[in-house]
């Protein structure tokens, strides 16, 4: 390598930025490791040639052979550490310097700095001149633009129509990138061939490796720009593929919640309107009805009037109206238009950045080990690994009951709250005990799914490294992100489905409630449902996971942990300033790749889908988070991690699946959310079954059953009989079970039947009719842009030609050589004529590689 150091180890040329000292080549990469020279010694920088490798390897070797005796006086154990420690050190330089020995050879011009300003922090800068970025191009088959172009004819059917308006309309919104460049205009590119070649690390020879980072933050991370598009081929040129394929995701998926969002608030705005004349919560708030309900605890709670859930009533109708059914419908297709615009989308991603062709090669994963000794290490077998399953099916398994655990703890707390409040002395407390256990539930809820949605994550991460032997890493990853899904799933759902399916379901009814754990019996929903209560949890989850969980953790911990490396390295503020770019980036976090920021989405993905039939209002707040998190997800990846190695995909990859199969899911559970937790199919059969003239008029009358007080179970009975004022002889509760007077009291009557009948067929239609919808609209739409499938095949024809055009100019030029070697070897009178030359040898040569290429079936290469 060229000296670029004087013998002092001073730079001749000053430090410019993210450049090497001469201020001419740049910093492709960045490789950090640990120094263990005094500060007072510490050299800037210092020389890579043969010579110096050679001598520093041989000072290195007659080290480890000529150590100095151990002093009698000193400790053996401390003097054998400190050797070790030695041994240890050299054994690392030696091994670093080998490497970069064989990067030299590969061509990379490499620069030293063990005089940063970051104690015992050196660095090894990288720079890939031209000669090698064109080979290692050629190797990894990468797509190179050619001079020949071709204009790019845009779509002429509908969809092409409402799509050219759409982004004429919104022209403002685009970031100004890219100005100068027609977008009606494409290069053609041809893929060279290598496969990947990756910069393999010694554990411990260097601590961190990176590129740098450059100017990404006015047209993308800025807050000031949150209400623009994002400049998605800047993001793929500077993090790649991978990173721009998920910032376009979650663009699509903003995008298309603003009309969820614009439904979602007219659905609201609709149960507003019409909560005055609602029929149902009128005779729940009408005093004159005088109807006194049983009580909702034993010997602690007492009777109370109906006309106390008035409120109740009237804010569960805002969620629970006829609206709610076409809402519901209306996600369920705009969940398949959201997937199907999507890959759309990718298609054409793929087609503007030349992935058409590309098919992913994999490095093979190196099997997981297990050591028998010190100094023999076996493959796992097929019965090696069968217990490692179990284990991780035992303990997915196990940590799904700790989770069905929790919940049901914090059943307990409900239960066991609502009576000590009913007990207490406090006005105040006895006035907002429904909204009081609720709200504390809700939060308990959350704060437990923050604390273990961490610990799954640890749990998942260990599991998949226990006994798995997946051939490629990205088998293992699609692993690890599936028992991830499973416990996040489960943690923050398993409240929200016991709040819409399960509670109030395993009750009982007076005389004969249903108890767990002695003395606890199950709590009932209110009168009005259980749909406010699973909207309340909702909101909270959702509100509460996005704010903390999401943005929070997103901003806090990066910042934290940044603060807590610059006071590790005992870096005052303004040495910090003065730090160059590859020093500030060695501050940065690791980037630990996606997944953490598809899992987020994904779970919101599933709290707007699964369960919008109890709170239409999920769309609009997703969508403000994600408009914050756009920004913040890049505001973070510029400025609080380290910028990660571009990497090349075509796709998502599993996050579609379970993108798809949420859609799928969420069809199910709207409707057994509408058919048993909401009151909309017991309004239906009342109106056309049993209302005497056709209207809602009597249906609160007709859902509560009669209970004598005489029937309480001893021990069961209020302390307070006498709390309204007056001696009760029958109260009501919510169920359709026949009165005490009749020949099988207190059994279920046939308006059950009935009603249960109805539910049952509600989920049958629903659930097919919206299938039958979304499957239309799937095979309505198709997968790849009819534009771009053309324009693909354009491409195609157009690079036939190019080459042919290429081979012909081949001959004429092999021919134009051939005349001029006639003329200028022009045959004498006494000389005999020249023989007649067979077919240029260039062209001989070029048809023999075609054949031999056909033959291996190889894809030729052509120099354009």
């Amino acid at each position: 390598m060229k000296n670029m150091y004087t013998d002092e180890g001073s730079p001749l040329y000053p430090r410019l930025g993210p450049y090497f000292t001469d201020g001419r080549r740049r910093v492709d990469y960045v490789l950090a490791y640990q120094i263990q020279k005094p500060n007072s010694i510490r050299r800037q920088s210092s020389k890579f040639s043969d010579n110096n490798f050679i001598r520093r390897l041989r000072r290195s070797m007659s080290m480890r052979s000529s150590r100095a005796p151990l002093q009698p006086k000193e400790d053996p154990e401390i003097a054998a550490q400190k050797q070790r420690t030695d041994y240890h050190e050299d054994d690392k330089r030696f091994r670093r310097e080998e490497f970069e020995e064989n990067l030299l050879e590969t061509g990379l011009e490499l620069e030293k700095d063990e005089g940063s300003k970051i104690p015992g922090i050196g660095f090894l800068k990288i720079h890939a001149p031209w000669d090698v970025l064109c080979r290692e191009a050629e190797f990894m088959k990468l797509k190179m633009p050619t001079k020949k172009v071709y204009e790019v004819k845009q779509g002429s059917n509908l969809v092409e129509k409402i799509r050219l308006f759409i982004h004429k309309v919104t022209t403002p919104l685009h970031p100004k990138v890219d100005a100068n460049r027609p977008q009606s205009v494409k290069s053609l590119s041809h893929p060279f061939s290598r496969e990947k070649q990756h910069l393999l690390l010694a554990n411990g020879v260097y601590t961190s490796a990176y590129p740098l980072h450059d100017l990404l933050y006015e047209q993308w991370a800025s807050y000031s720009v949150f209400y623009k598009y994002q400049p998605i081929g800047l993001i793929r040129k500077y993090f790649g593929e991978k990173v721009g394929l998920y910032f376009a995701w979650l663009g699509v998926y903003t995008q298309m919640l603003i009309p969820a969002a614009i439904v979602g608030v007219i659905v609201f705005l609709y149960g507003c309107a019409t909560v005055d004349d609602n029929i149902p919560s009128m005779e729940i708030c009408d005093p004159r009805n005088n109807i006194t309900m049983c009580p909702l605890c034993d010997h602690a709670c007492s009777y109370w009037k109906l006309v106390t859930a008035c409120g109740t009533a009237r804010a569960s109708h805002l969620f629970d109206n006829p609206a709610t059914v076409f809402f519901s419908i209306f996600m369920a297709l705009w969940a398949v238009l959201f997937m199907e615009h999507w890959k759309r989308r990718q298609m054409r991603l793929n087609y503007i950045w030349d992935l058409t062709g590309f098919g992913e090669e994999e490095e093979v994963r190196q099997r997981f080990q297990v050591t028998c000794n010190a100094d023999e290490k076996v493959k796992l077998t097929c019965t090696d690994r069968m217990p490692a399953y179990l284990t991780t099916v035992v303990m997915m398994s196990f940590m799904i009951l700790v989770t069905f655990a929790i919940v049901f703890g914090v059943i307990l707390y409900r239960i066991s709250i609502k009576a000590a409040l009913h007990m207490s002395n406090y006005p105040v407390a006895r006035s907002n005990i429904r909204a009081t256990v609720k709200t504390t539930a809700a939060i308990i809820n959350l704060i437990v799914i923050i604390i273990m949605d961490e610990i799954y994550g640890a749990i998942a991460r260990w599991l998949n490294t226990l006994g798995e032997v997946p051939k490629t890493d990205k088998s293992y990853e699609e692993r690890l992100i599936f028992k991830t899904f499973v416990l996040k799933f489960v943690n923050a759902f398993t409240p929200i489905v016991y709040l819409a399916f399960f509670r109030g379901r395993l009750v009982g009814r007076p005389g004969n409630y249903l108890y767990v754990v002695g003395s606890y019996r199950m709590e009932e929903c209110a009168h009005a449902g259980c749909l406010m209560e699973l909207c309340i949890q909702l909101c909270i989850t959702m509100l509460g996971k996005q704010l903390i969980q999401n943005n929070l953790f997103e901003i806090g911990i990066p910042k934290l942990k940044k603060l807590l490396r610059r006071r590790k390295s005992d870096m005052e503020e303004e040495v910090n300033k003065s730090l160059q770019r590859h020093e500030k980036d060695h501050i940065l976090g690791p980037f630990v790749g996606l997944s953490p920021e598809y899992m987020e989405m994904i779970i919101q993905f599933g709290m707007v889908t699964l369960f919008v039939a109890s709170f239409p209002l999920a769309p609009l707040f997703a969508l403000l988070n994600n408009i914050i998190e756009i920004r913040l997800d890049a505001k973070k990846f510029v400025m609080e991690l380290r910028r990660p190695i571009a990497a090349k995909a075509k796709d998502i990859g599993i996050w579609y699946n379970l993108l798809r199969g949420l859609s799928k899911v969420a069809v199910i559970v709207n409707a057994f959310v509408i058919s048993f937790t909401s009151d909309f199919i017991p309004r239906l059969v009342y109106q056309y079954m049993y209302s005497l003239d056709g209207t809602m008029h009597g249906f609160v009358n007709h859902t509560l059953s009669y209970f004598n007080v005489s029937d309480f179970q001893p021990g069961t009975d209020p302390l307070q009989p006498m709390h309204l004022g007056y001696k009760v002889d029958v109260c009501r509760y919510k169920d359709y079970r026949e009165p005490p007077s009749s020949s099988a009291p207190y059994e279920l009557s046939k308006e059950f039947w009935a009603v249960l009948a109805a539910r049952l067929a509600f989920v049958v239609v629903f659930q097919n009719v919206v299938m039958l919808m979304s499957d239309f609209v799937d095979w309505l739409i198709p997968d790849i842009p009819k534009d771009i499938s053309l324009q693909i095949h354009k491409e195609k024809i157009l690079m036939v030609e190019l080459f042919m055009k290429e081979e012909q100019g081949k001959r004429l030029a092999a021919r134009d050589n051939h005349n001029q070697d006639n003329c200028t070897s022009l045959p004498s009178a006494n000389q005999s004529p020249a023989q007649p030359r067979s077919r240029p040898a260039t062209h001989a040569v070029f048809w023999e590689k075609k054949r031999k290429e056909r033959e291996a079936n190889v894809a030729p290469v052509y120099n354009m």
